[in-house]
């Protein structure tokens, strides 16, 4: 069983940076592709970017290309959100996903979720 704890987020004002992570324990890491969604209040979940398991390739949403950055370090079961260059409108509730072998940009793919992390952006 996998399980996700994430860590980072909080108020950043517009234009600034957060990193978010994602330490996994249990299964194998390695063979887990790693999502980012986010969800504002009274929105569906979204899509942010994805990174695959073994290839490592990357997924961004036109939204948030240029300005983030997914990564993996498989010896520390961690994935990371690098998000730079805030907007307010990048606000909600950002959780990581897991699921095997390759990203999707579907939440019903995914079958382990963090508990999620809120990032706040406003001056």
């Amino acid at each position: 069983q996998v399980q996700l704890i994430q860590s980072g987020g909080g108020l950043q004002q517009p234009g600034g940076s957060l990193r978010l992570s994602c330490t996994a324990t249990g299964g194998t890491f390695s063979g887990y592709a790693i999502g980012w969604f986010r969800q504002a209040p009274g929105k569906e979940r979204e899509f942010v970017t994805g990174i695959s398991a073994n290839s490592g390739r990357t997924y961004y949403d036109e939204s948030v290309k240029g300005r983030f950055t997914i990564s993996r370090d498989n010896a520390k079961n961690t994935a990371y959100l690098q998000m730079n260059s805030l907007k307010p409108e990048d606000t909600a509730t950002y959780y990581c996903a897991a699921k095997l072998l390759w990203a999707s940009v579907t939440p019903k793919e995914y079958n382990y979720w963090g508990q999620g992390t809120q990032v706040t952006v406003s001056s």
